[in-house]
């Protein structure tokens, strides 16, 4: 991967494990939030509940990647179906959020591991979910994870991605302007089109559909789930 793509996971971990660790376990909890939070926490729950739908409806005996997996709520989902699941983050305080909350009978269904979803030593898996885990980085390095998640995958790869909609490229835009101080690292977005053109010119993605899954757009929580498939 590149240099980008390392220094983003960087200040990712930063983020998710140090400043904004009990935010994020309260925004993926039941606990009352704030109205801005609350968009984000049904967006959310409506596009895991649309990646869950891309996905056969009984897992059984497949390996499932959670791909940047937080705080376990597509874990928890994936293994109710069956699916033995390897859940990586780089944030072990989510983790941690995680594992105390998966049902005792699903704990042995559930591999989760501190680490980088891209490290090939996770193996080989039926399918691969990344929901919110890559819209931080660029197009590029996006391109960059598939080509190396799709090459361990034997069937599917749904993800997400921030659309380059005229609403967040402004907000991406304006964002620069002010210090990062404790907030999240910059989305990024990108074109879903564009992301399928330049796919078809790379080795591990040419051979594969590329397509659009669905958009969820609620308040302040605009994200685009797609899927590589073989």
């Amino acid at each position: 991967m590149s240099d980008t793509y390392d220094q983003t996971r960087a200040r990712l971990e930063t983020y998710f494990d140090r400043t904004a660790a009990a935010t994020w376990a309260r925004l993926t909890s039941d606990a009352p939030v704030s109205g801005i939070r609350q968009t984000v926490r049904e967006g959310r729950d409506r596009m895991r509940a649309a990646m869950l739908g891309a996905l056969p409806e009984d897992l059984s005996g497949a390996r499932v990647l959670d791909a940047g997996c937080g705080a376990g709520q597509m874990s928890i989902e994936l293994a109710k179906r069956g699916a033995d699941v390897v859940a990586i983050d780089i944030a072990p305080n989510l983790l941690e959020v995680a594992w105390k909350r998966t049902p005792d009978a699903l704990r042995d269904r559930i591999e989760f591991s501190v680490g980088d979803m891209l490290d090939p030593k996770h193996g080989a898996f039926d399918h691969i979910v990344a929901m919110d885990s890559l819209i931080h980085y660029s197009q590029a390095d996006i391109l960059r994870a598939l080509e190396a998640l799709a090459m361990r995958c034997g069937r599917s790869v749904v993800f997400t991605i921030a659309p380059k909609t005229l609403l967040l490229s402004a907000m991406h835009k304006v964002g620069k302007l002010f210090p990062r101080a404790d907030r999240s690292p910059a989305i990024v977005p990108v074109s879903g089109q564009r992301l399928i053109r330049d796919a078809a010119g790379k080795d591990a993605l040419s051979g594969r559909d590329m397509r659009t899954v669905t958009r969820v757009s609620t308040g302040f929580y605009i994200s685009e789930a797609m899927e590589v498939g073989t």
